[in-house]
């Protein structure tokens, strides 16, 4: 799965243990999922989602071999 959230970190200006305290995870979880190494609970995307103030769909995007 394809993501956005490092994109989303520089717009917001937030590291990633920012992001990781806003929304109740570790800094090494945030860190997994921009490295394609973790897929996130559909509870943590929309969490995600809301922090960012966009919809879920322009965070992952599903690639061909998902």
């Amino acid at each position: 799965m394809k993501n956005n959230l490092k994109v989303q970190r520089a717009i917001h200006d937030m590291t990633q243990a920012d992001v990781a305290e806003k929304i109740g995870v570790s800094r090494q979880t945030i860190n997994a999922m921009e490295k394609g190494k973790y897929v996130p609970s559909t509870v943590l995307a929309l969490k995600l989602s809301r922090l960012f103030e966009t919809p879920v769909e322009k965070l992952f995007e599903l690639e061909n071999n998902d």
